[in-house]
C-alpha cells in the first residue's frame, strides 16, 4: 500500500507527524535519519513509498555530531517535505546557508504566505504556526524559492515545485499550528498523490502476529493496570496466545481510589486470567527518603520488573508483554538521537538486566487516541476505552518529593475531588487530563478564626489529542471554585488549592 517515511532526527514531535498521516488512513512509518539505499529498498519491497519526511530535532546542522541523511535521497524522484531542523539540513545539504537567529522563536507565529503551493496550497495570506528555532535558513539553494516568511524568518517555508521538494521552518504536525493537517494533507494527497488504504483492522492483524511471533510456544505474563494500553494489549495478547498468558495486576499503592478493586473486578468479567499481588509495604519501603523523581520512575521501574519476575516464575512464563505507547518511549529519549524528557517507569526505568526472555510491547508506536480506537474495535467496554491516562508510577509522581502514605492518602482524596466535580460538571469526555498533584510548598492559612499552615494543592487539567502537545483547560471559575472548596474542606490537610495554567510545551503534562 501507499506509505510515507519519516526520517527521525531526534525531534519530539517525529512520531507526531507519522500519526498525523495515519490518520488520514496513509501508512506511515518512522526511520532513521541515516537510512541507506538498501533499506530503503527494502521498504519499497513491501511498501509503495510515495515520499519522505524529515522531521525535526534538537541539533543544529554545524553540530559535529548533528544527525545526517544520505545526499542520495535528493536525487531518487521522491517528493520531500523538511519540517524544522528538516527543513535547515535540507537547505544545508543542498547548497543554501544556515545561521543562528538574533532572536529565537518559540511559540505561536504569524506566517506570511507568499506562494500558496505544494502544502500551502489554499492557505490564507497569513497563517498561526508553531515555531520551536534558534537556527534559520537565510539563503535559497538553487532552484528554490520562498514561499512564506515571518516577521523574523525570512525563510519560513521554501520549495522546488519542480522536484517536489518542500521545507517549513515551523511544525505543521501540532496543534498550536492552525491549519498544520492541511498542509500535510496537501503533501499526503497532493503532492506525493498516496491513497488512503490503511485501517486499524491492519494493524490488530499485524499485532497479534507479531505477539504470536515473538512469544512462540512459550507462556508470557501481561503487565495489567487497568488503563486502556494495558487493556488493549490484554486483549491482542488474548487473540494471539489464548490461555498461555496471565495478565498480573500490582497494587504498589499509589492509585487512585476504588482502582484495585475497579480492575479485578472489570477483568475477572472479562473472563482474563488475573493475578493481583499486593505489594504496597515493598513499593512505600523502597521509595524512603526518596525525592528526585527520576530516581522514583528508576526504582518503580526495577521493582515492578521484580514482582512480575518472580509471578512469572510461578506460571513458567518467559516473556513480558506491557502496554507502552509512543509518546512513553520518546520522553525517555529511546533514540540515538532523541532529548530525555523524563524516564517512563516502563522503559528508561526498566533494569539493565531482566530474567524475561523479552519484552513484547505491540503498541509501542501508537498514540493513546489511536489506542482507543484499536481498543473501540476489540470490543472493550466505553468505561476503560474513554479512562483518563493515568501515570504507571501511579501518585508516587503526583506527590512532589518524598512519597509517604499521609501524601499519597492526600493527593488520592483530592483527585477523586477534581474526577468526580469534572465528571459532573459534563466536561471529561473534553479534557485529556485532570487531576491533583501534592506540591512541595506548605503555606499559611486560615481555619475557625486561628491560624493553619498546611500543604498546597495544584490542579492540572489539560486538552490534547494525543498527549505530545497539550493546551491547559479554561475551566469555569466556578467550578474551580467548588473543587477549591470541597478540598480546603474536607482535607483539613490542605490550606491552599492553586490551577496549573501552563501549556505543553514548556512543560509537561504531569509535573513529574
Amino acid at each position: 500500500m501507499d506509505a510515507i517515511l519519516v526520517l527521525d532526527f531526534g525531534g519530539q514531535y517525529a512520531h507526531l507527524i507519522a500519526r498525523r498521516v495515519r490518520s488520514f488512513k496513509v501508512y506511515s512509518e518512522i526511520v532513521p535519519p541515516d537510512l541507506t539505499e538498501e533499506e530503503l529498498k527494502a521498504y519499497q519491497e513491501r511498501l509503495t513509498v510515495k515520499g519522505l519526511i524529515l522531521s525535526g530535532g534538537p541539533a543544529s546542522v554545524y553540530d559535529e555530531a548533528a544527525p545526517r541523511c544520505g545526499s542520495y535521497i535528493f536525487s531518487l524522484g521522491l517528493p520531500l517535505l523538511g519540517i524544522c531542523y528538516g527543513h535547515q539540513l535540507m537547505a544545508h545539504v543542498l547548497g543554501g546557508e544556515v545561521t543562528k537567529l538574533d532572536k529565537a522563536e518559540y511559540g505561536v507565529a504569524e506566517a506570511y504566505i507568499d506562494k500558496p503551493v505544494g502544502p500551502l496550497r489554499g492557505l490564507g495570506p497569513v497563517e498561526k504556526v508553531w515555531m520551536s528555532h534558534r537556527d534559520s535558513v537565510v539563503k535559497l539553494p538553487q532552484g528554490f524559492e520562498v514561499l512564506a516568511h515571518t516577521e523574523n524568518c525570512a525563510v519560513a517555508a521554501m520549495g522546488d515545485e519542480s522536484r517536489k521538494i518542500y521545507g517549513l521552518q515551523w511544525h505543521p504536525e501540532v496543534v498550536h499550528t492552525a491549519r498544520g493537517d492541511e498542509m500535510l494533507r496537501n503533501f499526503v494527497f497532493d503532492v506525493c498523490g498516496c491513497r488512503p488504504e490503511w485501517t486499524v483492522e491492519d494493524f490488530i492483524e499485524k499485532a497479534v502476529e507479531e505477539i504470536r511471533s515473538a512469544v512462540g510456544s512459550s507462556k508470557a505474563v501481561l503487565a495489567l493496570s487497568g488503563g486502556v494500553d494495558s487493556s488493549t494489549t490484554a486483549a491482542l495478547a488474548a487473540r494471539a496466545l489464548g490461555d498461555r498468558f496471565t495478565a498480573v495486576f500490582v497494587d504498589h499503592g499509589f492509585m487512585r481510589e476504588g482502582e484495585p478493586e475497579f480492575i479485578v473486578d472489570t477483568f475477572t468479567k472479562l473472563g482474563v486470567k488475573l493475578i493481583a499481588v499486593d505489594a504496597r509495604d515493598r513499593f512505600f519501603k523502597a521509595l524512603r527518603g526518596v525525592v528526585d523523581p527520576e530516581e522514583k520512575r528508576r526504582i518503580i521501574g526495577e521493582l515492578f520488573i521484580k514482582v512480575f519476575e518472580e509471578e512469572a516464575k510461578k506460571l513458567g512464563a518467559e516473556y513480558l508483554i506491557q502496554g507502552t505507547i509512543y509518546p512513553d518511549r520518546i520522553e525517555s529519549g529511546f533514540r540515538r538521537h532523541s532529548e530525555k524528557i523524563k524516564t517512563h517507569h516502563n522503559v528508561a526505568g526498566l533494569p539493565s538486566k531482566m530474567e524475561f526472555k523479552g519484552i513484547v510491547e505491540p503498541l509501542r508506536d501508537l498514540y493513546k487516541d489511536e489506542v482507543r480506537e484499536v481498543a473501540k474495535q476489540l470490543g472493550l467496554p466505553e468505561e476503560i476505552v474513554y479512562r483518563q491516562p493515568f501515570p504507571g508510577p501511579g501518585l508516587a509522581v503526583r506527590v512532589i518529593g518524598e512519597v509517604t502514605p499521609m501524601k499519597v492518602e492526600v493527593v488520592r482524596k483530592a483527585d477523586r475531588i477534581v474526577r468526580e466535580e469534572v465528571e459532573r460538571a459534563g466536561l471529561n469526555r473534553e479534557l485529556w487530563q485532570y487531576f491533583a498533584v501534592l506540591t512541595d510548598t506548605n503555606s499559611t492559612g486560615v481555619r475557625g478564626d486561628a491560624r493553619a499552615y498546611g500543604l498546597t494543592v495544584a490542579i492540572r487539567a489539560v486538552e490534547s489529542r494525543e498527549a505530545m502537545t497539550a493546551s491547559f483547560a479554561k475551566l469555569p471559575y466556578d467550578l474551580l471554585e467548588r473543587i477549591s472548596t470541597r478540598i480546603t474542606n474536607e482535607i483539613p490537610e490542605v490550606t491552599r488549592v492553586v490551577y496549573d495554567v501552563t501549556n505543553k510545551p514548556p512543560a509537561t503534562i504531569e509535573w513529574e
